[in-house]
């Protein structure tokens, strides 16, 4: 029998479930909410832009030289990352591209092996099998510590036509810079012919201009006999007009690209002490990196890095004899110095990439979001 004072404690104990009901529900919404909120969406691409030598001196400096905004103003997520070598406190292009490629730490001459001089696989040979396009594209010769650290294998950055050899089995969709010494037969010691084993494993080769449009197949673009020439010297539009052609070619693909884009000669310049040399071609990386987020502006699954591999010179922007109101670009080192260097992201992902990080945590920061 049900009695008034029953009901009355089953209408309190009934609020007090509804309650305890609207109390979870609404801490498991903000829960929900609040892991939504933290969740990296992944990007389907990556752009990595690498300029050699370039440190945060370097990057002031095209907000004095350049006559607009630099493209690094675009970038909504900044970071710093530590140069170090696994043997030296001061490291060199190759050691530091391997950290990005493979994420290990290795000795300064390395190209993808370790401190025991075995191979490391990089994130080239990692992403081709998921059927992700992938491309390469530098102001060096392609067989350079950076782009060579993406996809050969050798225990010294100075085994050029050794490293030679990686590429026309390395199924890299679309490359392009310098190089033609270290392929034709003739200048090789092994008398191999690199152009027909290109041509093998399915390559167009060019070696006379940048093609007007791309093709079904893979291309290789080798348009000088070692690096390209200087800005200086008239080498005009190759990095931000080869990086357009690479996205256009690149992106037709729905599983996703990687490409990996080098200023090489912002170090070059750094080395010779030279200052326009270091910032013309600095800018002319900055209006690459422009192609580069200008194609993110359109295609929003696509993440945009830029980044150093070290700096160059100790390059400083000083004071010109005492006037505040004039700069004078000044050296400390024809070497490399151990400063950290930034890096900026933007698109989806970016919020992975703040803070300060070893060089070696890129490359896993980059393979989490391809995974």
């Amino acid at each position: 029998m049900i009695t008034f004072e029953n009901k009355k404690f089953r209408m309190k104990n009934i609020g007090k479930i509804i309650l305890s009901i609207l109390i979870i529900s609404a801490v498991g919404y903000r829960l929900l909410a609040a892991n939504e909120k933290q969740e990296i969406k992944k990007p389907k691409n990556i752009i990595l832009l690498i300029g050699d030598g370039m440190g945060l001196s370097e990057v002031s400096a095209s907000y004095f030289f350049k006559d607009s905004t630099p493209n690094f103003d675009r970038f909504t997520t900044i970071g710093l990352i530590k140069t170090s070598a696994a043997d030296a406190l001061v490291c060199d292009s190759a050691a530091s591209a391997t950290a990005f490629a493979t994420g290990v730490a290795t000795y300064n001459g390395a190209i993808a092996v370790d401190m025991q001089k075995k191979p490391v696989p990089t994130i080239i040979e990692k992403i081709i099998p998921m059927n992700i396009s992938t491309g390469i594209i530098s102001t060096s010769s392609i067989m350079h510590a950076t782009p060579a650290s993406f996809y050969a294998h050798a225990d010294s950055r100075k085994s050029y036509q050794d490293i030679a050899t990686f590429l026309p089995t390395s199924k890299i969709d679309f490359i392009a810079g310098g190089g033609t010494k270290f392929l034709d037969k003739d200048n090789r010691e092994d008398a191999r012919d690199l152009y027909k084993e290109f041509e093998d494993n399915g390559y167009e080769v060019q070696t006379n201009s940048l093609p007007n449009k791309t093709t079904d197949k893979k291309q290789a673009i080798f348009l000088a006999e070692d690096g390209m020439g200087k800005m200086l010297e008239g080498r005009g539009d190759f990095l931000p007009n080869a990086t357009k052609i690479a996205l256009d070619k690149l992106s037709k693909n729905e599983n996703g690209f990687f490409l990996m884009v080098e200023g090489s000669q912002i170090d070059w310049g750094g080395h010779d002490n030279d200052a326009d040399y270091l910032i013309t071609e600095l800018l002319d990386f900055d209006k690459t990196i422009g192609v580069a987020l200008d194609f993110a502006a359109k295609n929003a699954e696509t993440l945009v890095i830029v980044t150093a591999d070290h700096e160059t010179g100790g390059f400083t922007l000083a004071a010109d004899d005492g006037d505040y109101n004039k700069i004078k670009p000044t050296f400390s080192t024809t070497g490399h110095s151990a400063t950290m260097v930034p890096i900026f992201t933007t698109g989806p992902g970016e919020n992975n990439f703040g803070g300060i990080f070893k060089n070696t945590a890129l490359f896993q920061k980059m393979m989490d979001l391809f995974n």
